[in-house]
């Protein structure tokens, strides 16, 4: 019986700008995957340790970037974007961009013009990710901008999160306007706990003593976002289990006591200015929900 052909397609070659932590890490992906991966640094050192295990180095931005269809970009900022690419001109033409340096949705937006001026493909990304997780089933990443932009280098993509790639639309604003807002929650649940380490530890409280319990009500909060989010969508914000004047007094309660114990009383007392302006705005009866219209307010 003969054996039916097989055919395989070889990884397809990757260059990396930016070899900082992440950068080093996005690349090393790359190159388990088993991509020809070329990258490039600032300071030609960090890619020491990268040309060991079979990168090449390029000697410039230029070369690195004549070096592979698919270009990954990730450095410091957007200025720091520009100062690589700017000089280029022509030479990104018929190149994909993939920028996963962290900025605002305006940016990626202006990027995306820019790089279709220069007949470049664009694609924003965000990394949902610490550096280690690259290449887990842990990390997730993120990337907005033409389909017809994200299909093609798939596969590739997927070397850096095998189960979290997510494409989210064309607009390629779309995923650094998550990112930001998932660095939001991230801020948010981090301060909380902190403030919260800050207090207990004015009773001689560990806060790593006092971890598992936080860690316990984040999954506790994960079920009031699920719960909340079509509230927010359709406008309404039924009470549920409390009003937004029993949440209130709570607020009232943990400013006060932060200020008892000499504790930074800053965030408790924005949560309460944000309810206080909730009520006076007709909403003591509604639920937690209701606050969406204070934060979109300008």
């Amino acid at each position: 019986m003969s054996t039916p052909p097989h055919s395989s397609t070889a990884p397809a070659a990757v260059t990396v700008l930016g070899l900082g932590r992440m950068g080093g890490a996005l690349a090393a992906a790359f190159l388990a995957a088993g991509h020809p991966t070329t990258v490039w640094n600032r300071s030609p050192g960090k890619a020491d340790a990268l040309v060991v295990r079979g990168a090449r180095r390029a000697g410039s931005v230029a070369e690195a970037v004549a070096a592979a269809p698919l270009v990954v970009v990730c450095v410091a900022d957007d200025e720091a974007v520009h100062q690589l690419l700017d000089p280029l001109e022509g030479a990104l033409a018929g190149r994909t961009l993939v920028n996963l340096t962290t900025g605002t949705s305006a940016q990626a937006r202006a990027n995306a013009a820019w790089a279709k001026e220069r007949g470049a493909a664009f694609l924003d990304g965000a990394i949902m990710a610490v550096p280690e997780d690259i290449a887990t089933d842990d990390a997730v990443l993120l990337y907005s901008g033409p389909r017809d932009a994200f299909t093609p280098h798939e596969p590739a993509l997927r070397a850096l999160s095998p189960a979290g790639t997510t494409y989210l639309d064309s607009d390629p604003g779309l995923a650094a306007l998550h990112d930001l807002s998932l660095l939001g929650i991230m801020w948010g649940v981090l301060n909380g706990f902190l403030h919260g380490a800050a207090l207990l530890g004015t009773a001689g409280v560990r806060a790593e003593t006092f971890a598992p319990l936080a860690a316990r009500m984040t999954t506790v909060v994960a079920g009031y976002v699920t719960a909340a989010a079509p509230e927010v969508d359709a406008g309404s914000h039924p009470a549920g289990d409390a009003t937004l004047t029993v949440h209130q007094e709570a607020m009232r309660h943990l400013a006060e006591e932060s200020e008892a114990l000499g504790v930074n009383a800053e965030l408790p007392r924005l949560f309460q200015l944000l309810a206080d302006r909730a009520v006076a705005d007709g909403h003591a009866e509604s639920g937690y929900s209701a606050l969406v219209e204070q934060f979109r307010k300008p």
